[in-house]
């Protein structure tokens, strides 16, 4: 038997064996966060019960989700993407199985008290740790579990979003930065679709908008300038996210309190602010997503400029204090709103700006570019992909070797004059200029000041010329 042929049954044999793996997979993650997004929305439905408004529950809710968190399974703490990235890039794929209905039980805690988070990272931590759990069952080997982990990741992202390409994509870029697993790409395609598709038949329904209906788009280039400082808007917006987001979990930590009464007094701060800005900023906050989606909104009020501003700091503290919840609806948000921001500082295209902007964001806080693409083509159509692209990219590139997940890994610079550590977390990695090129900036540095002393010295000269020529006055 030649080198070709045992070469090709040997991936027909490999195709097989992820194409059976990978299916069964994404039936049981897309059937398990089926169920999530069933109970996510019964609860939601029943807020009405209440003699008071839900958010009143805010406070409570975020003790007990500490309690149950610290009690029952401490890996389930903050936004669950986080801690799956954590678990392949430091155990192997590993993933409490008790994470699992925790996690479940607390994010459906938070949102129905109106926690500022999102369903998406809980399924993703909801779908991996499924998968972490089978693959022990089946005894699979260490490389071949984190493999089915990052398929459930995708997964669960396909299951919750409806775009089973950019969720397979995504659940692989988060992971390292400017590097993809090629040889998991088709386990993460056949997860993502058989999940999205088990979560069809289960009634789970998406909603998509095509823009190319709404907002008739001309390839110009005036258009083509305004997306391009569009990018470096959403850039600044997805830094400012980042930053506000680290900021306030350490402000938070470093308060000399009991957890319990962190949790409470962050509640009940986001209930009082609510009585000045409204309650809009409360839980996933799709409305306000579609509406800033539409053309034009429906009620361009219920849009204030700095909306984007009050969901980074409902979601910061509300994750800072110890919230259950994914972070990427809430980036979502952001990302629609600033784009409503923009579009209408640009007087023209609100609605594609809005949707720039969600996709943009996304791209610049969690450093998943072509993921964010994709998701532009699957939920608003090809007629806004190309545009999509340009400020994706600029926006990623905007927010330096920053993330919301701090344990994604360096694989990449995004600048020729930056030395990076490759392979450390963005946590940890050290990141600054090439010494030729800081000798350069210091070279230039120093003309200016010479340039500016010289300056100083002959106007010195020219004023102390003119007193002595002036004549003595009688």
């Amino acid at each position: 038997m030649n080198k070709h042929t045992i070469e090709q049954i040997s991936i027909f044999i490999s195709v097989t064996k992820w194409l059976f793996i990978s299916s069964a997979i994404g039936i049981v993650i897309g059937a398990s966060v089926s169920l999530f997004l069933k109970l996510l929305e019964i609860s939601d439905n029943n807020r009405d019960i209440l003699p008071f408004p839900h958010y009143y529950l805010l406070p409570f809710a975020l003790m007990l989700t500490i309690y149950l968190t610290k009690k029952l399974a401490p890996d389930a703490e903050g936004h669950g993407t986080e801690k799956v990235i954590e678990a392949v890039h430091k155990k192997s794929g590993h993933i409490d199985v008790a994470v699992i209905p925790v996690k479940l039980f607390t994010t459906i805690m938070t949102l129905f008290a109106g926690g500022s988070v999102g369903k998406e990272g809980p399924a993703a931590q909801i779908g991996a740790g499924l998968a972490s759990f089978l693959s022990d069952i089946v005894n699979f080997s260490k490389e071949d579990r984190k493999k089915i982990v990052i398929c459930g990741i995708g997964a669960g992202f396909a299951t919750v979003f409806g775009t089973p390409i950019a969720a397979a994509i995504f659940g692989l870029e988060v992971l390292v930065i400017g590097l993809i697993r090629y040889d998991v790409l088709l386990p993460s395609f056949i997860a993502g679709f058989s999940a999205f598709f088990t979560a069809q038949y289960f009634g789970v329904t998406y909603t998509y908008f095509n823009i190319h209906f709404q907002q008739y788009v001309s390839l110009d280039l005036l258009l083509i300038a305004q997306v391009v400082l569009a990018g470096v808007f959403f850039g600044i917006v997805s830094d400012a996210t980042i930053t506000m987001l680290g900021v306030i979990s350490k402000q938070i930590k470093n308060i000399p309190r009991n957890l319990y009464i962190k949790a409470f007094m962050g509640g009940t701060f986001l209930v009082v602010l609510s009585f000045l800005v409204g309650d809009h900023y409360f839980g996933l906050g799709l409305g306000m997503i579609e509406n800033a989606l539409q053309s034009p909104p429906y009620n361009y009020s219920d849009i204030p400029w700095y909306s984007f501003l009050l969901k980074m700091l409902y979601t910061s503290i509300t994750l800072g204090v110890g919230g259950s919840g994914g972070i990427v609806t809430p980036i979502f948000f952001i990302g629609a709103t600033s784009g409503h921001l923009f579009g209408t500082l640009m007087d023209n295209h609100v609605a594609f700006f809005a949707v720039l902007g969600f996709v943009s964001v996304l791209a610049g806080t969690t450093n998943a570019p072509i993921a964010a693409t994709i998701m532009a083509m699957e939920l608003f159509g090809l007629e806004v992909a190309h545009y999509a692209a340009i400020s994706i990219v600029i926006s990623f590139f905007m927010t330096g070797h920053r993330s919301v997940f701090s344990s994604q890994i360096l694989a990449m610079k995004k600048s020729d004059i930056l030395k990076i550590d490759f392979g450390e977390d963005v946590a940890h990695a050290k990141v600054g200029m090439k010494d030729q090129d800081v000798n350069k900036m210091q070279s230039i540095r120093d003309r200016i000041i010479e340039a500016r002393e010289e300056r100083h010295i002959g106007r010195h000269k020219k004023r102390s010329k003119k007193t002595e020529t002036k004549p003595d006055s009688l």
